[in-house]
């Protein structure tokens, strides 16, 4: 069997890390991209290595079109194919609604949900080719107080990931996404007391989840094991 190729957008800290170093433990080369963070994306990639895995890290900005569209050209030019997307990269920029500036509405939705038609739109050409694919995003269900630009965009990409499963179905490319809720990352690190057992007391396990945990569901996505489930959350 060809090895394959997984290509995990953010995958310098938290969520992201985690699924790379979990694609990687199932014998899966690793495209480790960062955008900021680039001494952490070395230490995912030096993390895999040193298990065993293989990795490499990119640096790219998904929300410029552009410099995507290199970034996928380059792994294919390097590796040949393309088996496994995942869109994982987001940012926030929280405030209320009547204090959130343009800037900052427009920056969220520009990483979180364009970013992601940037890496789908420039994976699908070769997935195509290839007639075989696997993508998966991180979305997100429920609206936060303070988080309308990041709900916005992780509820648009439901849309966009229940769209698109249907425009690949007959190429033999799943499309789904993982709706993670409240997952112990740098990013909540910095809520609240209050705000985390509000948060709390709305999980049904009454507790946050781990990287672990959004990993493996996102590894069985991209999985031969799930090549009937499509357009999911």
């Amino acid at each position: 069997m060809e090895e394959k190729i997984a290509l995990v957008t953010g995958a310098s800290r938290g969520i992201g890390s985690q699924i790379a170093k979990t694609l990687a433990k199932k014998n899966i080369f690793v495209v480790v991209n960062y955008s900021g963070s680039k001494e952490k994306a070395e230490q995912t990639a030096e993390e895999i290595i040193n298990a065993g895995g293989k990795a490499v890290v990119y640096g790219c900005d998904i929300s410029d079109f552009y410099a995507t569209e290199d970034m996928v050209k380059e792994i294919v030019k390097q590796y040949g194919r393309l088996d496994i997307l995942i869109n994982n990269a987001g940012i926030t920029k929280d405030n209320l609604i009547m204090r959130m500036s343009e800037a900052d509405f427009d920056r969220v939705i520009e990483v979180n949900l364009k970013g992601a038609f940037n890496t789908i739109h420039a994976a699908a050409r070769q997935m195509i080719r290839q007639k075989s694919g696997k993508i998966a995003s991180v979305s997100g269900v429920l609206g936060n107080a303070g988080q309308a630009n990041y709900a916005a965009a992780k509820a648009g990409i439901i849309g966009l990931t229940k769209t698109i499963a249907r425009e690949f179905a007959g190429r033999n490319i799943q499309v789904n996404a993982v709706a993670p809720g409240f997952i112990e990352t740098d990013m909540t690190e910095k809520l609240s007391d209050t705000i985390r057992e509000q948060a709390t007391q709305q999980i049904p396990m009454k507790k946050f989840g781990h990287p672990e945990d959004v990993a493996e569901a996102v590894a069985f996505l991209t999985s031969d094991a799930a090549s009937y489930i499509t357009g999911q959350v």
